[in-house]
């Protein structure tokens, strides 16, 4: 049987924004290609965690992606899995325009507890199928990241678009900054310690 290949290095992902801008649907469909209605889903509590092996030129990566809670009572209780992040991905819903503004308040807290500074940044608006309901342009998007200095992209969990490159764009520019990820521990033991706490943890699933 043939040997798996070796893992070059381990990439924490997390998933940051406010609840039901649909965090876990994007998370959802990137690692089980899967989507669920709003009413078979629930609101994630605290955190949600999901490994995915990605490979990229002959190399091997493990994306290690926190899916954290939108709601603000458990804040607190996600602060402290920023630590060791190599990128975040900052959700909004285009068919909300309280979801857009709030990105402040998220950029805000990624600036607090990402302390070395060094995470690269995706803004990503979501549910680009409700396009009648569209609060927030495409346009208005892209100016804001560019603002961050960070990547974009709009997609659908629910249709797939985009969704897939959103994701590998970021790990993309993850990969090409080097200085990042290849500082600290060594990709194992990031990944040791970022599974047994996850192991502990509750999860549900927010739309």
């Amino acid at each position: 049987m043939e040997a798996a290949p070796e893992i070059t290095a381990a990439f924490k992902l997390l998933f940051v924004g406010d609840s039901n801008v649909g965090k876990s649907s994007i998370l959802l469909r990137f690692t089980d290609d899967l989507f669920r209605p709003p009413d078979e889903t629930s609101a994630t509590i605290g955190v949600d965690f999901k490994v995915h092996m990605h490979d990229v030129d002959g190399e091997r990566y493990k994306l290690l992606l926190w899916d954290t809670a939108g709601q603000e009572r458990f804040r607190t209780l996600t602060s402290s899995y920023y630590r060791g992040v190599h990128g975040v991905i900052l959700v909004y819903d285009v068919s909300s325009r309280e979801s857009f503004a709030h990105l402040d308040t998220w950029v805000e807290e990624v600036g607090a507890y990402c302390l070395d500074g060094d995470v690269v940044k995706m803004v990503v608006g979501n549910k680009i199928d409700k396009e009648a309901e569209r609060q927030v342009s495409r346009q208005e998007g892209a100016e804001y990241a560019r603002r961050l200095q960070a990547l974009f992209l709009e997609c659908s969990a629910k249709t797939r678009t985009g969704v897939r490159q959103a994701i590998e764009e970021l790990v993309a520019k993850i990969i090409d900054t080097p200085e990042l990820w290849r500082r600290g521990s060594p990709p194992k033991a990031t990944v040791s310690i970022d599974e047994s706490v996850a192991a502990g943890l509750g999860s549900g699933c927010a739309c």
